[in-house]
């Protein structure tokens, strides 16, 4: 990453700013099998009574690219990480996909335009609600 990307680009990871706080402020904690790497504050920092934690993204910072495992931890819903605890995950616990909005791989459900398929006439079935 260039010192022009690292100074003002916030979505293709950390800036100089945020590079600087987590040196200064906080504690490395773990890292997910997609290379994000997760901090929490070192001197007890709080935001709304819960402990400030974040994570350094490997790549583009898109949230959806947090396993659920850290996911839970992030948002303070479980106390220890997943490399303190012997996290299981559920059987109904899928991989990580990427989003796929914007792009030629976006799903577009029938009849959509960009499809390129007809939506279906309206039925009549629809009343649109008048005040009284």
């Amino acid at each position: 990453m260039g010192l022009f990307s690292e100074i003002f680009i916030w979505w293709q990871g950390q800036t100089m700013g945020t590079r600087f706080y987590t040196w200064r402020k906080g504690r490395f904690v773990g890292k997910d099998g997609q290379g994000n790497r997760y901090f929490e504050a070192k001197h007890g920092d709080t935001v709304g009574g819960y402990p400030r934690r974040w994570v350094l993204y490997n790549g583009i910072a898109e949230a959806s690219r947090v396993p659920p495992e850290w996911h839970g931890w992030l948002h303070n819903t479980v106390e220890l990480p997943p490399t303190q605890e012997a996290y299981q995950p559920r059987s109904w616990q899928r991989p990580h996909l990427p989003n796929m909005t914007g792009t030629r791989l976006a799903y577009r459900p029938k009849g959509s335009i960009m499809r390129g398929g007809q939506r279906p006439k309206a039925t009549g079935d629809y009343e649109p609600w008048r005040p009284q």
